[in-house]
């Protein structure tokens, strides 16, 4: 007898209450209110313990190379050691990290406090997806499609408020405040997990054979992590001198495909990406819709400072219309079915918005900027949301965690692509020139995501397959 999936489960026998909700939801916030809020950080940072541009950028890179490797990672360990138990692991390394700026003042603990947030925060959104799966089939009923959305809407309202917050923070407390914040909201979700999430001993049965400690694939895991460790170096230092690590970044590749092709257990089964077509093009319209909005998010922050001359926290109230328009978004799609639409305006909204880009100038009229920074709200709403439910749809049960966990890192190999190319617009400091190169970028990459969302034909449901 097998165990019912969420999507072929009897009728309720129970209901998700609000005690295992709560710490479900706050934990997934801490990656994105921490990628976003340090984009008003920078030139504080900067200026602070002077370094240059170049390098404070590696604030940005570290987290997301850290998040990369981090959360299939920690997605595999969620399915062979539980979920709990790698949730409440990676909420006690997050407390860590908010401390070490504060107690150290240097660049180094600073990044060392990024890459520890990024490790930590990415065993979040991997194990709550998982929770939410196992919490399905403990109560024998399907997975509200409002929790799927409410676990969306909180990460993409923080990610939106991030700015906001951290500009008020800094201009109250200092830079240094941006940190502190994860204290308590990780507290919150390490007490309420251990009190009110069923442990992993309770998970129910799962189909095929159980995960085991070697399942984990070390090997797979250290090539994955060399493949773009390598990429991300040189994407931050691109010269001629370091072409050699694209080499090093292909061969590894290369290595990671043979193993998984040949590892009963691969870390990234390949064979699964393979006949999952539809799940492969989900990853890849995250990967170009986030490389736009990061590319905005942060080269806009950096232009309004460094060239706009405006505070970090007047830069912080500049980005307020991409935060309120991208949770009304989210709210107005939570319980929308189809996906087809909201993908393709995910990706067509923001391609004029990178237009805009092309028509600022650091005198640019302060009502241009807000309606420029209002553009990229809206896709946002619609691009959280509309992915996270083709995910959950379209990944395998049992791979749950690792599926959610690669999404994510389609999410930061955008973010790492969009360092590079600020990196490139803005060699030595952020100009009106450099922007207008930033917003044919995102132009590109967010209209071949629309373009590929329009011609996917997984995304061609009928109303009755979507309601299914």
């Amino acid at each position: 007898m097998t165990t019912p999936t969420p999507a072929t489960a009897p009728a309720s026998t129970g209901r998700f209450t609000w005690r295992f909700v709560t710490p479900v939801l706050i934990g997934p916030v801490l990656n994105p209110i921490n990628t976003s809020m340090i984009a008003v950080a920078l030139v504080p940072i900067s200026r602070d313990l002077h370094v240059t541009t170049a390098v404070v950028v590696w604030l940005v890179a570290g987290l997301y190379l850290a998040s990369a490797i981090a959360q299939p990672t920690m997605g595999k360990l969620a399915d062979v050691f539980g979920p709990k138990r790698v949730y409440l692991v990676g909420l006690v390394v997050v407390l860590v990290a908010g401390i070490l700026p504060n107690i150290w003042h240097d660049f180094a603990a600073v990044l060392i406090a990024r890459v520890l947030i990024g490790i930590g925060t990415s065993a979040a959104y991997p194990s709550a997806m998982a929770l939410i799966r196992d919490q399905s089939l403990r109560l024998e009923r399907q997975t509200p499609a409002a929790l799927l959305s409410g676990l969306s809407i909180a990460s993409q309202t923080t990610a939106a408020v991030g700015p906001v917050l951290g500009g008020i923070l800094i201009a109250v407390f200092g830079w240094q405040s941006i940190f502190l914040v994860n204290i308590p909201l990780a507290g919150i979700a390490l007490v309420t997990s251990l009190l009110w999430i069923p442990g992993d001993a309770t998970r129910p049965d799962r189909t095929g054979p159980k995960p085991r400690l070697r399942d984990i694939d070390p090997v797979g895991i250290v090539l994955f992590a060399g493949t773009l460790a390598s990429l991300l170096v040189f994407l931050l230092d691109l010269r001629i001198d370091t072409l050699w690590l694209v080499a090093v970044s292909a061969v590894l590749l290369g290595a990671l495909l043979w193993w998984s092709l040949r590892s009963r257990t691969p870390f990234i089964d390949v064979r699964m990406l393979r006949r999952n077509g539809p799940l492969t093009r989900t990853y890849l319209r995250m990967l170009l819709v986030y490389l736009g909005a990061y590319t905005m998010m942060y080269g806009f922050s950096q232009w309004v400072q460094g060239s706009a001359g405006f505070s970090a926290d007047q830069a912080g109230f500049i980005q307020l219309p991409t935060a309120v328009l991208a949770a009304l978004t989210s709210t107005a799609v939570a319980k929308n079915r189809r996906l087809r639409l909201p993908l393709v305006l995910s990706g067509a909204i923001p391609f004029f918005g990178g237009l805009l880009l092309i028509f600022l100038h650091a005198n640019s009229a302060l009502w241009l900027l807000l309606l420029v920074a209002a553009v990229f709200g809206v896709p946002q709403g619609l691009a959280s949301v509309s992915n996270q439910q083709a995910l959950y749809r379209q990944a395998p049960g049992d791979q749950l965690g690792t599926a959610s966990g690669l999404s994510r890192t389609a999410v930061y190999l955008g973010s790492i692509l969009s360092s590079a190319a600020i990196g490139l617009a803005f060699p030595t400091a952020p100009t009106d020139a450099g922007l207008h190169v930033l917003g044919v970028v995102i132009a590109c990459v967010v209209g071949a995501a629309a373009v590929l969302a329009l011609v996917d034909p997984a995304l061609r449901s009928s109303p009755r397959a979507a309601s299914e």
